[in-house]
C-alpha cells in the first residue's frame, strides 16, 4: 500500500534521527522499521534495491532510503525520503563543527556518543543477523559471504574488488534462459530527461562557483564532486585517500582537525560521508572564518548527496526489469550475499575499535589483521554493548530507549 507524505516525512525524520551506526546498522534499521514491522516493500524488493545501491557511487544507505521513498511516492517522495535521511546528521555535525572550531573538542559530547558507539555494536550485530537470516538461502551464498569477509578481513581488499568479483561469478553462475516475461522497460525519453535534469543540479551550481567565484569554494565544489564519483562502497572506501588528501595536498585542515571530524560523523546520525561537510566547515573557517565555513560546509554537502538523487531518480525505474534479467538477477543475488561479508566485517572493525582503544594492524606478506590489546579494553563500553545487545536481541526494545541510556551511560561516567 502506498504511503502518504505525511507519513513518509515522519518515519524518514526519525529515521534520519536515528541512524546512527554507519550503512550497516542504518540498513538494519530500515529493514526492521520499513520491510519487517511495516513492509512498506517485500523481502526481495528491498534487497534487490539494496544490491542495486551497492553499485553505485555514493552513501548507499542514504541512496537506499531515497529509493523506498520514491518507491512509495515518487520523486517528492525521493526527496523527502534521501533529505531526511541526511539532513538531522548534517544539522548535528554544522553545530559540532562550529563547537569544534571556536572551543575545540567538548569532553560531555564526547562522553554522550561514546556510549552510543558502544549500543551501536548491538546494533549492527542485530544487522548481520538479520540480513544474513534472509539474504544466505544456500551453500553457495554463504561461501560467498565468508570469501567476501576473508577478501576485506584478511587481504585488505578493495570494495569495489569484492563486489565485482561476487557480480561476476553469479552472472556467469546463472542459466541465461529467463523464467517468464520481463517487466516492461522505462522509456527511455524519461530517463534522459532525468538524468538532464538532475544532471544540471548538481553540476550547474559547479560551474557557476567556478565561473563566478573562482576560489576556495570551487576547489571545495570540484574536489567533491569528484570524490562523489569513487566512492563506491561508501565511505570507507575513500577515507584514507581523502585524509590525506584534504591535509597533505590541500592543506585545508591539520591531522588532528581530521581525526576529530571522522570522530563527528562516526558519532552522529546519518551517514559517516557527512565528513565531507566537517572538511568544508574547517578549510571555509581557516580561510575566512565563519561565513566562509558555513558556504565550504554547504557547497561539500551539495556536491556529495546531489549525485545520489540522479543514480537513484535515473535507475530506479529500471531495477524491476533488470533485476528479473536472469544472469543480472543472478549477479546481484551473489551481491547480496557479498554484502553480509562487507557487513561482518564492518561489524568486527567497529566492535574492536569501540571496545579497545588500543588496536593494531599486522601485516604478514599480503595478510592484514587488526590486533586489540587486550589491556586497553573499556569496560563500560563493553558493559553497554551487552546491554544493547540484550536489549534489542532478548527483549526486542526499541532504538530510541537503548540510544538514550546508552548515552547517559557515557555521559553519567564522565560526570563522576
Amino acid at each position: 500500500m502506498t504511503q502518504s507524505l505525511p507519513e513518509i516525512t515522519r518515519m524518514f525524520l526519525r529515521i534520519g534521527c536515528l541512524s546512527f551506526g554507519g550503512p550497516a546498522a542504518q540498513i538494519a534499521m530500515m529493514h526492521r522499521e520499513l520491510v519487517d514491522e511495516r513492509k512498506w516493500v517485500d523481502e526481495k524488493e528491498y534487497l534487490s534495491a539494496l544490491s542495486f545501491c551497492m553499485l553505485l557511487p555514493g552513501p548507499e544507505a542514504m541512496q537506499l532510503a531515497t529509493w523506498m521513498g520514491w518507491r512509495q511516492h515518487g520523486t517528492l517522495g525521493g526527496l523527502i525520503a534521501g533529505g531526511l535521511f541526511v539532513l538531522p546528521g548534517a544539522l548535528v555535525v554544522l553545530a559540532l563543527s562550529a563547537i569544534y572550531a571556536a572551543f575545540g573538542d567538548l569532553p560531555l559530547v564526547s562522553a554522550a556518543f561514546a556510549g552510543v558507539q558502544a549500543a551501536v555494536v548491538a546494533i549492527v550485530v542485530e544487522a548481520l543477523l538479520r540480513v544474513s537470516k534472509r539474504a544466505l538461502k544456500g551453500r553457495a551464498q554463504w561461501i560467498i559471504a565468508v570469501l567476501a569477509f576473508l577478501g576485506l578481513f584478511l587481504l585488505n581488499l578493495p570494495f569495489p574488488v569484492i563486489i565485482l568479483a561476487a557480480g561476476l561469478w553469479g552472472w556467469l553462475a546463472t542459466d541465461r534462459q529467463a523464467s517468464g516475461p520481463l517487466p516492461p522497460a522505462p522509456r527511455h525519453a524519461h530517463t534522459l530527461t532525468t538524468i538532464a535534469i538532475w544532471g544540471a543540479v548538481w553540476l550547474v551550481p559547479l560551474g557557476l562557483l567556478m565561473l563566478v567565484e573562482r576560489g576556495l569554494l570551487a576547489e571545495i565544489g570540484l574536489f567533491f564532486s569528484k570524490l562523489a564519483l569513487l566512492t563506491f562502497g561508501g565511505a570507507y572506501a575513500v577515507l584514507a585517500w581523502m585524509a590525506q588528501e584534504v591535509v597533505e595536498a590541500r592543506q585545508w585542515l591539520t591531522l588532528p582537525e581530521m581525526m576529530a571530524g571522522l570522530g563527528l560523523a562516526e558519532t552522529t546520525p546519518g551517514p559517516l560521508i557527512l565528513v565531507t561537510q566537517f572538511v568544508g566547515f574547517m578549510a571555509g573557517w581557516h580561510a575566512g572564518g565563519l561565513p566562509l565555513a558555513l558556504a565550504g560546509a554547504a557547497v561539500a554537502l551539495w556536491m556529495t548527496f546531489a549525485p545520489c538523487f540522479l543514480w537513484i531518480f535515473a535507475g530506479a525505474p529500471w531495477i524491476a526489469r533488470l533485476t528479473a534479467l536472469p544472469r543480472l538477477s543472478g549477479a546481484l543475488s551473489a551481491i547480496t550475499a557479498a554484502v553480509v561479508g562487507v557487513i561482518a566485517n564492518l561489524s568486527l572493525w567497529f566492535a574492536v575499535h569501540v571496545l579497545f582503544s588500543g588496536v593494531e594492524t599486522l601485516t604478514l606478506g599480503p595478510l592484514r589483521v587488526i590486533r586489540p590489546d587486550v589491556a586497553t579494553l573499556n569496560p563500560l563500553a563493553l558493559a553497554i554493548g551487552l546491554f544493547a545487545a540484550w536489549a534489542l536481541l532478548r527483549r526486542h526494545w526499541g532504538m530510541i530507549p537503548v540510544l538514550g541510556l546508552s548515552a547517559a551511560a557515557g555521559l553519567g561516567q564522565a560526570l563522576m
